[in-house]
Protein backbone atom coordinates (compact mmCIF):
# COMPACT_ATOMS: atom_id res chain seq x y z
CA UNK A 1 0.00 0.00 0.00
CA UNK A 2 1.19 3.50 -0.83
CA UNK A 3 0.17 6.21 1.64
CA UNK A 4 0.61 9.90 0.88
CA UNK A 5 0.58 12.13 3.95
CA UNK A 6 0.53 15.92 3.57
CA UNK A 7 1.83 17.95 6.52
CA UNK A 8 -0.09 20.70 8.34
CA UNK A 9 -2.09 22.61 5.72
CA UNK A 10 -2.06 26.23 6.82
CA UNK A 11 -4.41 28.90 5.53
CA UNK A 12 -5.44 29.85 2.01
CA UNK A 13 -1.94 29.42 0.59
CA UNK A 14 -1.77 25.88 1.95
CA UNK A 15 -5.17 25.03 0.51
CA UNK A 16 -4.03 26.34 -2.88
CA UNK A 17 -0.86 24.24 -2.77
CA UNK A 18 -2.95 21.11 -2.16
CA UNK A 19 -5.33 22.09 -4.99
CA UNK A 20 -2.48 22.79 -7.42
CA UNK A 21 -0.12 19.91 -6.66
CA UNK A 22 -2.18 17.00 -5.36
CA UNK A 23 -3.20 15.93 -8.91
CA UNK A 24 0.49 15.78 -9.88
CA UNK A 25 1.43 13.92 -6.71
CA UNK A 26 -1.29 11.37 -7.41
CA UNK A 27 -0.10 10.93 -10.99
CA UNK A 28 3.57 10.50 -10.07
CA UNK A 29 3.35 8.45 -6.86
CA UNK A 30 0.00 6.69 -7.36
CA UNK A 31 -0.96 6.50 -3.66
CA UNK A 32 -3.89 4.32 -2.63
CA UNK A 33 -4.54 6.49 0.44
CA UNK A 34 -4.20 10.26 0.89
CA UNK A 35 -4.13 11.73 4.40
CA UNK A 36 -3.50 15.33 5.40
CA UNK A 37 -3.34 17.29 8.62
CA UNK A 38 -5.94 20.07 8.45
CA UNK A 39 -5.85 21.65 11.91
CA UNK A 40 -4.48 24.97 10.54
CA UNK A 41 -6.45 25.04 7.29
CA UNK A 42 -8.83 27.89 8.19
CA UNK A 43 -6.57 30.97 8.39
CA UNK A 44 -4.15 29.00 10.54
CA UNK A 45 -6.76 28.05 13.12
CA UNK A 46 -8.96 24.98 12.82
CA UNK A 47 -11.04 23.91 9.84
CA UNK A 48 -14.45 24.72 8.35
CA UNK A 49 -16.99 22.47 6.69
CA UNK A 50 -16.39 24.17 3.34
CA UNK A 51 -12.65 23.48 3.48
CA UNK A 52 -13.26 19.92 4.68
CA UNK A 53 -15.52 19.20 1.71
CA UNK A 54 -13.06 20.78 -0.73
CA UNK A 55 -10.32 18.44 0.50
CA UNK A 56 -12.60 15.44 -0.03
CA UNK A 57 -13.44 16.63 -3.54
CA UNK A 58 -9.71 16.72 -4.28
CA UNK A 59 -9.34 13.06 -3.28
CA UNK A 60 -8.26 13.25 0.37
CA UNK A 61 -9.34 10.13 2.28
CA UNK A 62 -8.73 11.24 5.86
CA UNK A 63 -8.02 14.54 7.63
CA UNK A 64 -6.18 14.55 10.94
CA UNK A 65 -6.16 17.43 13.43
CA UNK A 66 -4.21 18.58 16.51
CA UNK A 67 -4.12 21.17 19.29
CA UNK A 68 -5.95 23.75 17.12
CA UNK A 69 -8.83 21.36 16.42
CA UNK A 70 -11.50 23.51 18.05
CA UNK A 71 -10.18 26.98 17.13
CA UNK A 72 -12.85 27.40 14.46
CA UNK A 73 -16.27 26.85 15.99
CA UNK A 74 -17.73 25.66 12.70
CA UNK A 75 -16.26 22.22 13.38
CA UNK A 76 -18.79 21.65 16.17
CA UNK A 77 -21.55 21.91 13.55
CA UNK A 78 -20.37 19.03 11.37
CA UNK A 79 -17.76 16.83 13.05
CA UNK A 80 -20.25 14.18 14.16
CA UNK A 81 -21.31 13.62 10.54
CA UNK A 82 -17.82 14.05 9.05
CA UNK A 83 -16.73 10.49 8.41
CA UNK A 84 -13.34 11.47 6.94
CA UNK A 85 -11.99 13.54 9.82
CA UNK A 86 -10.37 12.55 13.09
CA UNK A 87 -9.26 14.63 16.07
CA UNK A 88 -6.73 13.67 18.76
CA UNK A 89 -7.80 10.45 20.45
CA UNK A 90 -6.16 11.14 23.81
CA UNK A 91 -8.21 13.94 25.30
CA UNK A 92 -8.87 13.72 29.00
CA UNK A 93 -12.56 12.77 29.33
CA UNK A 94 -12.33 11.62 25.71
CA UNK A 95 -15.83 10.14 25.72
CA UNK A 96 -17.27 13.63 26.25
CA UNK A 97 -15.46 15.12 23.22
CA UNK A 98 -17.20 15.26 19.80
CA UNK A 99 -15.73 13.19 16.99
CA UNK A 100 -13.38 10.20 17.04
CA UNK A 101 -9.62 9.68 17.13
CA UNK A 102 -9.37 6.76 14.70
CA UNK A 103 -10.93 5.86 11.38
CA UNK A 104 -10.63 2.62 9.45
CA UNK A 105 -10.64 3.40 5.75
CA UNK A 106 -11.57 0.81 3.12
CA UNK A 107 -9.48 0.95 -0.05
CA UNK A 108 -10.76 -1.63 -2.54
CA UNK A 109 -10.23 -4.92 -0.65
CA UNK A 110 -7.80 -3.44 1.87
CA UNK A 111 -8.25 -1.43 5.06
CA UNK A 112 -6.04 1.07 6.85
CA UNK A 113 -6.49 2.49 10.33
CA UNK A 114 -5.55 6.16 10.77
CA UNK A 115 -4.92 7.31 14.35
CA UNK A 116 -4.46 10.88 15.60
CA UNK A 117 -2.53 11.38 18.86
CA UNK A 118 -1.26 14.52 20.60
CA UNK A 119 1.85 14.77 22.73
CA UNK A 120 1.71 16.18 26.25
CA UNK A 121 4.95 18.20 26.49
CA UNK A 122 4.09 21.91 26.10
CA UNK A 123 0.73 20.95 24.56
CA UNK A 124 -1.75 21.38 27.38
CA UNK A 125 -3.81 18.79 29.20
CA UNK A 126 -4.00 15.48 27.32
CA UNK A 127 -4.18 11.84 28.34
CA UNK A 128 -1.29 9.41 27.88
CA UNK A 129 -0.81 9.01 24.08
CA UNK A 130 1.20 5.80 24.50
CA UNK A 131 -1.53 3.99 26.43
CA UNK A 132 -4.30 5.33 24.20
CA UNK A 133 -2.29 4.42 21.12
CA UNK A 134 -1.89 0.85 22.35
CA UNK A 135 -5.63 0.59 22.93
CA UNK A 136 -6.49 1.86 19.46
CA UNK A 137 -3.87 -0.32 17.78
CA UNK A 138 -5.37 -3.37 19.51
CA UNK A 139 -8.79 -2.40 18.13
CA UNK A 140 -7.41 -1.77 14.65
CA UNK A 141 -5.53 -5.09 14.53
CA UNK A 142 -8.86 -6.90 14.57
CA UNK A 143 -9.43 -5.56 11.06
CA UNK A 144 -6.07 -4.59 9.53
CA UNK A 145 -2.31 -4.58 9.93
CA UNK A 146 -2.07 -1.25 8.10
CA UNK A 147 -1.90 1.38 10.85
CA UNK A 148 -0.86 5.01 10.32
CA UNK A 149 -0.29 7.38 13.27
CA UNK A 150 -0.16 11.17 13.07
CA UNK A 151 1.64 12.13 16.29
CA UNK A 152 0.99 15.85 16.79
CA UNK A 153 3.53 17.12 19.30
CA UNK A 154 5.90 19.96 20.21
CA UNK A 155 8.87 18.12 21.67
CA UNK A 156 11.19 16.32 19.28
CA UNK A 157 12.10 13.85 22.00
CA UNK A 158 8.45 12.95 22.61
CA UNK A 159 7.93 12.31 18.91
CA UNK A 160 11.01 10.10 18.81
CA UNK A 161 9.80 8.28 21.91
CA UNK A 162 6.50 7.59 20.13
CA UNK A 163 8.31 6.29 17.07
CA UNK A 164 10.38 3.85 19.08
CA UNK A 165 7.49 2.85 21.34
CA UNK A 166 5.17 2.03 18.44
CA UNK A 167 7.91 0.43 16.32
CA UNK A 168 6.57 -2.91 15.12
CA UNK A 169 3.06 -2.01 16.24
CA UNK A 170 2.19 0.57 13.57
CA UNK A 171 3.07 0.86 9.89
CA UNK A 172 4.07 4.50 10.28
CA UNK A 173 4.47 7.14 12.96
CA UNK A 174 4.92 10.63 11.52
CA UNK A 175 5.13 13.88 13.43
CA UNK A 176 3.23 17.11 12.83
CA UNK A 177 2.78 20.48 14.59
CA UNK A 178 6.25 22.09 14.44
CA UNK A 179 5.87 22.92 10.71
CA UNK A 180 9.53 22.35 9.73
CA UNK A 181 10.35 19.21 7.76
CA UNK A 182 13.01 17.11 9.48
CA UNK A 183 15.71 15.18 7.64
CA UNK A 184 15.36 11.94 9.59
CA UNK A 185 12.87 9.79 7.69
CA UNK A 186 13.75 6.13 8.22
CA UNK A 187 12.43 2.62 8.75
CA UNK A 188 12.88 1.64 12.39
CA UNK A 189 14.25 -1.85 13.19
CA UNK A 190 10.87 -3.55 13.70
CA UNK A 191 9.36 -2.17 10.49
CA UNK A 192 7.73 1.16 11.34
CA UNK A 193 8.27 4.17 9.06
CA UNK A 194 9.19 7.26 11.06
CA UNK A 195 9.76 10.99 10.54
CA UNK A 196 9.94 13.52 13.38
CA UNK A 197 8.04 16.19 11.44
CA UNK A 198 6.63 16.00 7.94
CA UNK A 199 6.60 19.79 7.64
CA UNK A 200 4.01 22.40 6.76
CA UNK A 201 1.98 23.19 3.65
CA UNK A 202 1.38 26.93 3.36
CA UNK A 203 3.11 30.31 3.07
CA UNK A 204 6.81 29.85 2.22
CA UNK A 205 8.47 33.22 2.88
CA UNK A 206 7.33 33.52 6.47
CA UNK A 207 7.76 31.80 9.82
CA UNK A 208 5.84 28.56 10.29
CA UNK A 209 3.35 29.70 7.63
CA UNK A 210 2.69 33.12 9.13
CA UNK A 211 3.84 36.66 8.32
CA UNK A 212 7.36 36.97 9.69
CA UNK A 213 7.38 40.63 10.77
CA UNK A 214 5.07 40.27 13.78
CA UNK A 215 6.87 37.15 14.98
CA UNK A 216 10.29 38.82 14.71
CA UNK A 217 8.91 41.81 16.62
CA UNK A 218 7.57 39.52 19.31
CA UNK A 219 10.97 37.89 19.79
CA UNK A 220 12.75 41.26 19.80
CA UNK A 221 10.43 43.10 22.20
CA UNK A 222 8.67 40.31 24.15
CA UNK A 223 5.48 42.32 23.59
CA UNK A 224 2.21 40.74 22.38
CA UNK A 225 1.80 40.87 18.60
CA UNK A 226 -0.89 39.60 16.25
CA UNK A 227 0.23 36.64 14.13
CA UNK A 228 -1.43 36.48 10.71
CA UNK A 229 -1.58 33.86 7.98
CA UNK A 230 -1.22 35.44 4.50
CA UNK A 231 -4.02 35.08 1.99
CA UNK A 232 -1.60 34.92 -0.95
CA UNK A 233 2.08 34.56 -1.75
CA UNK A 234 4.66 31.92 -2.49
CA UNK A 235 3.73 28.50 -1.14
CA UNK A 236 5.31 25.28 0.00
CA UNK A 237 4.03 21.73 0.25
CA UNK A 238 5.64 19.19 2.56
CA UNK A 239 4.60 15.57 2.62
CA UNK A 240 5.87 12.02 2.79
CA UNK A 241 5.11 8.82 0.93
CA UNK A 242 5.04 5.57 2.89
CA UNK A 243 4.99 2.16 1.21
CA UNK A 244 3.95 -0.87 3.25
CA UNK A 245 3.73 -4.62 2.82
CA UNK A 246 0.14 -5.54 1.99
CA UNK A 247 0.05 -8.51 4.37
CA UNK A 248 2.21 -7.59 7.35
CA UNK A 249 1.65 -3.83 7.31
CA UNK A 250 5.36 -3.28 7.89
CA UNK A 251 6.87 -0.29 6.12
CA UNK A 252 9.09 -0.87 3.11
CA UNK A 253 9.94 2.75 2.32
CA UNK A 254 9.41 6.32 3.48
CA UNK A 255 10.16 9.21 1.15
CA UNK A 256 9.97 12.87 2.18
CA UNK A 257 8.44 15.23 -0.40
CA UNK A 258 9.15 18.95 -0.58
CA UNK A 259 7.75 21.47 -3.07
CA UNK A 260 8.55 25.19 -2.97
CA UNK A 261 10.15 27.91 -5.10
CA UNK A 262 13.61 26.52 -4.27
CA UNK A 263 12.65 22.86 -4.72
CA UNK A 264 10.52 22.53 -7.83
CA UNK A 265 8.33 19.48 -8.30
CA UNK A 266 8.88 17.70 -11.60
CA UNK A 267 7.24 14.46 -12.71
Amino acid sequence: MKILFIGDVSGTVGQKMVHDYLPQLRQVYKPQVIILNGENAAEGRGITEKIYKEFLTQGVDCITMGNHTWDNYDLFNFIEEATHIIRPANYENNDLIPGVGMRIIKINKQKIAVINLTGRSYMGSFDDPFRVGDELIAQAKKETNQIFIDFHAEATSEKQAAGWYFDGKASAVVGTHTHVQTNDARILPKGTAYQTDVGMTGFYNGILGMEKEAIIENFRTQMPTRFTTPESGSGQLNACLVETDDKTGQAKKIQPIRIDEDTLFMD
